[in-house]
This record gives C-alpha cells, structure tokens and sequence, in this order.
C-alpha cells in the first residue's frame, strides 16, 4: 500500500512537472512573439521616419527652388509676353486696315466708273448714227480715237462688257426688261441689249437692260 502511495506521488509529481514546462515554453514562445513583433513595428517605423526625413529636403528644395526665382526674370517674362501681345495687336490692326483700305478703295473706283459709263454710252449712240460715208471724217476719227483710248483705260482697271446678246439670262448679270415669244432661238435666250452692263474686279458696276426670249 506504501508502495502504491509513492508512485502514486511520483507519478503526480512527474505530471505537474511536464504541465509547468509547457506552461513556460508557452510563456517563452509568447514573449518571443511579443518581441518580434515589437522588432518588426520599430523596423517599420524606422523605415516610415527615414522616408519622410528623406522627402522633407525634397519639399524644402522644391521651396527654395520657387523662393529663389530672380525678380527680374519675372519681370523679363511680363514684358516679353506684353510684347507678344501688342504685336498680334498690331498685326490684326494692320490687315483690317488693309482690308478696309481696299473696300474703300473700291467703292470709290465703282463710283467713278459709273460716272464714266453715261460717255461711253453717248460716244457708242453717237457712233451707231454715223453713216459709212461720215466715216472717213477727221472729226469721227478722233472721236473713235479718243473712244479707243477710254476703253483701254477703263479695260486696264478690271472693267469688261457683260456679254448679252445670244447669251442665256442670268439674273447676276442681266435684267430683263422686256420678253418675246421667238421661235427662232431657244427659251430664256438674250435676243437684244438695251443698254450694255459692265462688270469691275468681277463684281456687276451696271446691269445689262435685255430683250429675252421666252
């Protein structure tokens, strides 16, 4: 019975013993734990401060960089960009006055053609009575002489008779004063001219007055 009690004691003693071993590896295994941890938190902090302090003198010489920007290198940029400006200023100033310019200038040409047209008229009514007899006169020589030399002039500045007779009617060139039932010539055919229009830089001065078939 002793003997029974002892291992009894032995074997509870042994059993207590193994409990208090686990019971420490597993303290020992936490405390490990708790210090790799705590190693790899400060590791990853170390690695935090290092690139921030890394960064920090990349903002502060991107700073500095801005702050040290030389005054009068601004100043060089205001005024060449004012220049720019005014150059395109004058540049847009300078081709709407060309472009008024010309207007004008046409504008005054038309008015001077059509001042000049009612002469032609009475030098080309006063030829179309001229007999062929009176045709050898001095006198109606220099007239178609000096009839020669205005159409020259006015042919050397844009100006051209508007074709109309045989012509078909365009109402851009054209005013019909006056239809004829003709069966000789095509519908819309120009059969006569009443009074000759002129066109400068083709643009119409005057209209031609026309007869028109229908």
């Amino acid at each position: 019975m002793e003997e029974n009690k002892n291992q009894e004691v032995v074997e509870e003693t042994v059993e207590e013993t193994t409990q208090a071993e686990e019971t420490v590896d597993a303290e020992n295994a936490d405390a490990e734990n708790v210090e790799a941890e705590a190693v790899e938190t400060e590791a990853e902090a170390g690695d935090k401060v290092e690139v921030e302090e890394a960064a920090e003198p990349t903002k502060e010489k991107s700073k500095l960089f801005k702050k040290k920007k030389d005054p009068k290198d601004e100043k060089i940029e205001e005024l060449s960009d004012k220049l720019l400006r005014q150059m395109a200023e004058f540049d847009n100033f300078r081709k709407r006055t060309e472009k008024e310019k010309s207007a004008m200038y046409e504008i005054g040409a038309k008015d001077i053609i059509e001042k000049l047209l009612p002469v032609v008229d009475n030098f080309e009514r006063g030829f179309s009575t001229v007999t062929e007899e009176d045709k050898e006169d001095a006198f109606v020589t220099g007239m178609e002489m000096v009839y020669k030399q205005l159409m020259t002039m006015l042919e050397t500045v844009g100006v051209k008779p508007i074709e109309a007779v045989g012509q078909e009617f365009n109402p851009d060139l054209h005013n019909a004063v006056m239809h004829v039932e003709d069966e000789t010539v095509g519908d819309n055919i120009i059969v006569e001219e009443f009074q000759k229009g002129y066109t400068y830089r083709d643009s119409v001065v005057r209209y031609s007055m026309v007869k028109v078939a229908n």
